[in-house]
């Protein structure tokens, strides 16, 4: 692990979910990464292996980076999976999640297996089917994930977000906001080459898993955060949901929770 102060500036509750606030992403990597890695450490006390899904996004490179500088951590008893995945992207293309993931956590450290989801299976509902069946026979104990512009988790924007959704994982379409985002994060030179669909692990699924984290750093993310924590836990927002989990932590920064109506009061 780095050496970087990663001590909260502020903290305080909203509903069930626990916010910690930091000084910059580095800290906020740095605090997010301790805290999977002790709990992973936790966990690895009383059982064999432990079942972790990460999400692919350029909000998680700082805690992806400090994590895998964890010494302590024996790999070879963890089975890692991700949230979602494009359809139709080719399958050397770097945007495509498990792509993103391989090259930052997944072939870095020695996992006991490493799943991908599979975005040119030719029959996707197949795959979603066979990826269920996985988080099946492998219970998620932590989520590692980050909010989307637009709020989503995952890929469950607002307009497919369901808090009783029946299906363990689905295909969705993206909304525009959701692609946008990906051109703004620099992921895609342009909307128009952002894939129209996508797999992903539903909120069902994610809320599932025994403890969450979510990092969320950046300006970008702002609204987002807002919304997660003052508006009304409803599907318009699917990240409030976050709130009624009771082992979820939501890590920002000053720049993500810079529009906090209660900022100052933190």
């Amino acid at each position: 692990m780095s050496h970087i102060s990663s001590k909260a500036i502020q903290e305080r509750k909203v509903d069930s979910l626990v916010v910690k606030e930091y000084a910059n992403r580095m800290e906020l990597g740095d605090a997010a990464a301790r805290a999977v890695i002790d709990t992973i450490n936790q966990l690895l006390e009383h059982r064999q292996t432990v079942n972790i899904v990460f999400a692919a996004a350029p909000s998680q490179n700082e805690f992806l980076e400090a994590l895998i500088l964890a010494d302590e951590v024996d790999w070879s008893r963890i089975n890692a999976f991700h949230m979602d995945e494009y359809i139709g992207l080719a399958e050397s293309a770097p945007q495509g999640f498990g792509n993103f993931l391989k090259e930052r956590i997944f072939a870095k450290v020695p996992f006991h297996s490493v799943h991908y989801l599979d975005g040119n299976n030719p029959d996707p509902q197949k795959e979603c089917l066979r990826y269920a069946d996985l988080l099946d026979k492998y219970p998620t104990d932590i989520v590692c994930m980050g909010i989307g512009e637009n709020s989503h988790i995952a890929f469950n924007d607002p307009h497919v977000a369901d808090f009783n959704d029946p299906e363990p994982v689905k295909i969705v379409d993206l909304d525009l906001e959701c692609r946008q985002q990906q051109v703004n994060d620099g992921c895609f030179a342009a909307l128009k080459e952002v894939p129209s669909y996508a797999l992903t692990l539903t909120i069902p699924t994610l809320l599932g898993a025994q403890y969450i984290f979510c990092m969320v750093p950046g300006s970008n993310k702002a609204k987002a955060v807002r919304h997660t924590l003052e508006e009304a836990v409803n599907p318009v927002y699917p990240s409030t949901i976050l709130r009624r989990h009771p082992q979820a932590v939501l890590f920002i920064d000053k720049d993500s929770g810079a529009l906090l109506e209660s900022h100052t009061n933190l």
